[in-house]
């Protein structure tokens, strides 16, 4: 070992020896602060691990160790680890991805009668399974029944904690151990690899595909229609479309085909919609309505999506089949509880006021906001993302197309506008427009944008809360800086 190296092991091992103990650094400021905080025992975990931390750099450090490091210090690193520690993993976050329905960013904003309810029935006790007519046991969905009847023009309706539930409930009580007659061109795969077939099989359906991908006759369905047959399925394509040379079975003639057979049809929306999107400027979307109207036995459909409500999945149709889905145990497993159930009857009764629900559902207004106001919302926030990002980039406000998302109307884009940061030279710019992507995801309330293009574009149509995102870019300190 050379002097040098024998210098630098003898300076690390002295910096080592004089690193305070837990006793010193708990007496330090920051430390009282912490137990204040966090409490005592929180705090001297942190501590430990703070030294521990130390201990290590210091001992793989570079060719010049620190001569020591004080109490105060590593009290102020506890004290940092705490307060990261104590970040709450479910955050709030700005949605500028141009994605109304986000599925990774929970979808639909509730809206505030929606969300008064929940914190009612999380604060106080409720008549959840309660009957306060008769003063006996009563059923839960009951809460919600006669609404989901009354908008869908259903005989009965129920409701459990999904989409996905819903379907799988479905097929377990009308076709465990037997056939589920379905389009090939209807064999969905949704987000997170949700594939009808594994839904099927799971319920202990048989799977029976009719048609091709790109064609399906009625006189497929009806050579397939047997004893077997537990009911057929007809599937939305939510999030995707066939075009070209194709045929689908509308649920009318499925209905007129299975009847014949005493078989059920059972058509699942997916996103489903409550109303007719067309009103609002968007594609025509099939509504619960319609399809119960066009005669299926059981409709499926989403709450928090279209609907813009609570994360849900309801099932609606005849009352005798429903009635046979309450009874089936799984029914139970899949159910909602008081939060959800007191926000999902609050979005229903929203829908009471149609010519209101821009003003009353969040997911309504994000979807029918004019262009121009956006356009208008990004020229005033120019200034305050400049400063933010500093001069790497240039920022402008620029026009650009949203997504309705969670699989509705997926070749449907909306007119919006955006905040647009382009770096100023090419070279690095890939690496600059990942750093500023990074330093927005950090903020106290994050910024979630995209990068396309070359840029990185922060879409403002879910942009509510204006003054609230100034507020948070300030929070970015030194411009440029941040970035580095």
């Amino acid at each position: 070992m050379t002097a040098r190296l024998k210098g630098h092991a003898e300076a690390r091992g002295a910096a080592l020896r004089r690193l305070p103990s837990v006793d010193d650094v708990l007496k330090a400021d920051a430390a009282a602060v912490a137990i204040d905080r966090f409490g005592r025992t929180a705090t001297v975990a942190a501590v430990r691990a703070a030294l521990a931390e130390t201990r290590a750099a210091l001992r793989v450090g570079g060719d010049t160790p620190e001569p020591g490091v004080s109490s105060a210090r590593v009290a102020e690193a506890a004290l940092a680890r705490l307060v990261t520690d104590a970040r709450p993993a479910v955050r709030p976050v700005f949605n500028l991805t141009g994605v109304v329905l986000h599925t990774n960013l929970g979808r639909a904003v509730l809206a505030e009668a929606a969300i008064e309810a929940a914190v009612t029935a999380m604060r106080r006790t409720i008549a959840l399974e309660f009957d306060l007519t008769t003063g006996k046991r009563g059923e839960r969905d009951g809460l919600v029944r006669d609404l989901l009847c009354e908008l869908t023009g259903a005989e009965d309706a129920t409701v459990v904690n999904n989409n996905a539930a819903a379907v799988l409930l479905v097929l377990n009580t009308l076709a465990k151990g037997r056939e589920a007659i379905v389009s090939r061109g209807e064999l969905i795969e949704i987000g997170g690899a949700f594939r009808m077939p594994d839904i099927m099989a799971r319920a202990g359906a048989k799977l029976v595909e009719v048609g091709t991908t790109n064609r399906t006759h009625p006189t497929d369905y009806a050579a397939a229609l047997n004893a077997r047959t537990g009911l057929v399925l007809k599937v939305h394509t939510s999030n995707y479309r066939i075009e070209g040379f194709t045929s689908a079975v509308p649920a009318r003639d499925l209905v007129a085909l299975a009847r014949d057979k005493n078989v059920p049809v059972v058509d699942d929306l997916g996103s489903g919609t409550l109303i007719d999107l067309a009103r609002f400027g968007l594609a025509h979307e099939p509504t619960v309505a319609e399809a119960v109207a066009a005669g299926a036995d059981l409709v499926t459909f989403s709450g928090d999506k279209l609907l813009g409500g609570p994360q849900a999945g309801f099932v609606v149709g005849r009352r005798d089949l429903i009635q046979k889905i309450n009874r089936n145990p799984m029914k139970r497993a899949l159910r909602v509880d008081k939060i959800r159930l007191a926000a999902i009857e609050a979005t229903l009764k929203l829908y009471r006021d149609p010519d209101r629900l821009v003003e009353t559902l969040p997911t309504l207004r994000h979807l029918a906001r004019p262009q121009a106001d956006i356009l208008a919302q990004a020229q005033r926030l120019v200034p305050a993302l400049a400063a933010a990002l500093g001069d790497e980039f240039e920022v402008t406000a620029d026009a650009c197309a949203s997504r309705i998302g969670s699989g509705a109307l997926p070749q449907e884009t909306l007119s919006s506008g955006a905040l647009v940061a382009r770096p100023r030279t090419e070279r690095g710019a890939g690496r600059a427009l990942e750093r500023a992507a990074k330093t927005l995801r950090d903020l106290p309330v994050p910024v979630i944008g995209r990068i396309a293009d070359g840029v990185l574009v922060l879409d403002l149509r879910c942009l509510d809360d204006e003054a609230g995102f100034l507020t948070t870019l300030a929070s970015l300190r030194g411009g440029a800086d941040a970035l580095a």
